[in-house]
């Protein structure tokens, strides 16, 4: 669990941005290149510690190997 606000921040932007790129048709092997770019740039950017940076990787690829965080709810199968 994270706990760190920072890397709970760039959590809450990570998975807003895999959501949006799956809703616009990218799929997992796509979401995994942007992930993997994500991280290495906040590795290259020094903005967080190490061993938050590895954290933050281990839930985001846990989000991603959920599907239900790709499910339509009703409310938006209701709008299209």
């Amino acid at each position: 669990m994270l706990q760190d606000t920072l890397t709970i921040r760039y959590y809450q932007r990570l998975s807003d941005a895999v959501v949006e790129l799956w809703n616009r048709g990218y799929r997992f092997d796509d979401l995994r290149l942007y992930v993997d770019g994500y991280l290495a740039s906040l590795r290259h950017s020094n903005s967080l510690e190490p061993y938050l940076i590895h954290r933050l990787e281990e839930e985001i690829v846990r989000y991603l190997y959920d599907p239900s965080n790709f499910e339509k709810t009703e409310t938006e199968l209701d709008y299209r």
